[in-house]
């Protein structure tokens, strides 16, 4: 067929097939020269080479008549290498297209993906002729129109939500009897669906799935990017998780999720991309424009590096700020994607001045009448001067909160002067979140996450055991706040087993008994262990896959039981603070700290190191609305110490206290006390709920 190219229009970026024909747009500010390559259906052959012939302002574009969706296709981009004023330009080198809908693979490594002669001196100056088409994937031409039916989006109130951190691969891989394990149908398939709705999670949180890399050095050594935090393409499934190769897949995953109630959300990585320091390959974004889309030292020959990746994305241009804005936008409208976590999210909100809260990105956002609908998630931190800004961000986002993780790890490993924090994490971490009219469920309360040790591993081990990772033990974090309770890693001995197992019931009970929005890290509700291993994001293997075969019936059960109990008591989610010096309506106050006997906790009590106990009682929130769901009163007690005998807050006339929750006798039936005190077993956790004397 003919390929000849006509005109075409500068919006909007990417391939996009219009019944017709497809019309190309690429931005680039710098080139002086675009070519677009298209090849044949196997992506073997190139069958025609063109210029663009139009440029509109910095965006390149033209318009083939004939082709069809499923077309492969790449750019070359003229224009000067010269490193030392930023440019890196090399037409030798097939580009994948930034706005690409389908990868046909990952690239395979090859001298010829760099730009630069590898091994000559100062390598990254010098010019590589070789033309790296061979181990370049194919962008390919989308329709992704999908028929979506009576899709409805599950818009679970932030208040009610608890989501379930999970990677595609890692949940489906050793589910048993599942078809399709380690992809998006597989994720969706009815047994997932069942474990995931009989559970009670409300949303689904997924490790990146947007086209990443497998760096080289991993692949040397015989392991992957498992994690997927390299992302090649912002547009692009990631092409190992679908069965058939089509986009579809993924579109057919969400409505699934969406028709058992649960939302999906998307760990995205638009901090940094795959191509790491100047000593990268060139497949993509350099190519295109190094200067546009990278952060440049002084020095423009090197980049910024607050991710610890080797670059930085500059949203400070408003392209490259248009392309991350039309990803998400793309994720919500065309796949129906229902809220994003921002991997290192400090760096999208960095200006030459630092973090700003009020950076382009973050107004963006704001304004935009898509974005502004789903939820928005920020990991509050990178590695860069300034970057730790836990509660710095705007509203609508919601933080992870790890100050939770480490505060609930070290009260219940009885580290002395601990009580204090606990109790600021059990009331949603008011320091940090409560200003400019956040809500307590901006606080993503978490015990564990993909980074780290699993739930399990917290109290199985003292040290993180990531020899499998080929880096000598030097990776992973260093503190874990683990304890494994006087065995490293597994034992028979029944006293262990028991003080874990006790263990993890009061953590859980803990992550769901306080205010904020709980995140669970997949396997954690059955026992799930990586073996010790801290940072297995280069584990495609049965370290990272969960094991199905060994999951522990009774601690599902009670995770279950704590999400339920959860979801029926109002008191436990909710958006306003509880602030014990505010009275509500009835002259009460929303929040009682209280001594073992009763009486009110003093500073004196606060500041005692050796305190391991915390009695609060929680009532609706003074400022609550009339039409919110009210609820009188919860009791709990945290009891990181030995059995105590603890004075119950004297109940209403015509009202009682009735016992729901012990994780010392988890299988306990609800109780109502009669007596004015009540016996709690050391290491526990219990709680009761005011309730009518007549019930």
């Amino acid at each position: 067929m003919s390929f000849s190219i006509c005109a075409g229009r500068a919006a909007p970026l990417g391939a996009t097939f219009d019944g017709d024909g497809v019309n190309f747009a690429v931005f680039s500010e710098n080139a002086t020269r675009m070519s677009l390559c298209l090849y044949s259906r196997d992506g073997k052959t190139e069958i025609a080479r063109h210029d663009l012939p139009e440029r509109n302002g910095d965006v390149w574009h033209g318009y083939i008549s004939g082709l069809r969706p499923g077309q492969q296709y790449g750019y070359r981009a003229h224009g000067p290498y010269r490193p030392d004023q930023g440019h890196r330009f090399n037409a030798n080198k097939l580009l994948m297209d930034p706005y690409a809908k389908r990868l046909t693979g990952h690239p395979q490594w090859h001298d010829a993906l760099m730009g630069y002669k590898v091994g000559a001196t100062q390598a990254d100056l010098s010019f590589d002729p070789r033309d790296s088409a061979p181990w370049m994937p194919r962008s390919v031409v989308e329709d992704p129109a999908f028929s979506w039916g009576k899709d409805v989006r599950p818009d679970t109130p932030i208040a009610d939500s608890i989501i379930y951190e999970a990677h595609t691969k890692g949940l489906t891989a050793k589910f048993p009897g599942l078809e399709s394990p380690g992809t998006f149908l597989g994720l969706s398939s009815d047994p997932m669906l069942e474990h995931l709705t009989k559970l009670g999670i409300t949303a689904i949180e997924l490790l990146p799935v947007q086209a990443f890399l497998n760096d080289r050095f991993l692949v040397e050594k015989n392991l992957t990017n498992y994690w997927g935090y390299q992302t090649l393409g912002f547009f692009a499934p990631e092409p190992r998780f679908m069965d058939r190769g089509e986009i579809s897949e993924f579109q057919q995953m969400v409505a699934r999720f969406h028709s058992a109630g649960i939302e999906v959300f998307l760990d995205v990585v638009y901090n940094h991309t795959c191509e790491g320091s100047e000593l990268g390959p060139t497949l993509s974004f350099r190519g295109l424009d190094n200067l546009s889309y990278y952060r440049l030292a002084e020095d423009k020959r090197f980049y910024h590096n607050d991710t610890g990746t080797g670059n930085t994305v500059n949203v400070d241009h408003p392209m490259v700020l248009r392309m991350v804005m039309d990803s998400l936008r793309y994720w919500v409208e065309v796949m129906h994607v229902d809220g994003f976590r921002f991997d290192l999210c400090s760096t999208l909100g960095r200006t030459d001045a630092g973090f700003d809260r009020g950076a382009a990105f973050f107004d963006a956002i704001r304004q935009d009448p898509v974005l502004t609908g789903v939820k928005l998630i920020a990991e509050p931190w990178d590695i860069g001067p300034g970057g730790y800004q836990l509660g710095a961000f705007p509203p609508p986002f919601m933080e992870w909160n790890d100050k939770f993780r480490d505060g609930v790890r070290q009260f219940w490993r009885c580290d002395p002067g601990r009580a204090p924090d606990l109790a600021d994490r059990l009331t949603g971490s008011a320091l940090q979140f409560d200003h400019s009219g956040r809500p307590a469920t901006a606080s993503v309360n978490l015990l564990t996450a993909h980074d780290g040790f699993t739930l399990e591993d917290v109290v199985s081990y003292n040290q993180k055991h990531n020899d499998a990772n080929g880096e000598d033990g030097q990776d992973g974090h260093g503190e874990n706040y683990s304890d494994n309770m006087g065995a490293e890693g597994p034992t028979d001995d029944p006293a262990i087993l028991n003080a874990r197992a006790q263990r993890k019931r009061n953590m859980m009970a803990t992550l769901l008994l306080s205010q904020g929005t709980p995140m669970i890290l997949a396997g954690d509700e059955f026992g799930n262990t990586q073996n010790g291993n801290n940072n297995a994001y280069c584990q495609d293997s049965p370290i990272s896959w969960l094991d199905w075969s060994a999951r522990d019936p009774g601690f599902l059960a009670f995770t279950q039981k704590m999400i339920a109990f959860r979801k029926a008591h109002p008191i436990l989610r909710q958006k306003l603070f509880l602030h014990a010096r505010e009275r509500r309506i009835d002259g009460v106050e929303d929040l009682f700290w209280s001594r073992p006997d009763g009486t009110p906790m003093t500073s004196a009590d606060w500041e005692d190191p050796n305190l391991s106990l915390i009695c609060v009682e929680m009532r609706t929130a003074s400022g609550t609305p009339a039409y919110a769901a009210l609820e009188t009163a919860i009791f709990a007690v945290f009891n990181a110490g030995g059995p105590i005998e603890i004075t119950l807050p004297v109940a209403p006339e015509d009202q009682i206290w009735s016992l729901q929750i012990d994780t010392a006798d988890p299988d306990r039936d609800v109780a109502p006390v009669t007596a004015k005190t009540l016996n709690v077993a050391e290491n526990a956790v219990v709680v009761l709920v005011l309730t009518d004397a007549a019930l």
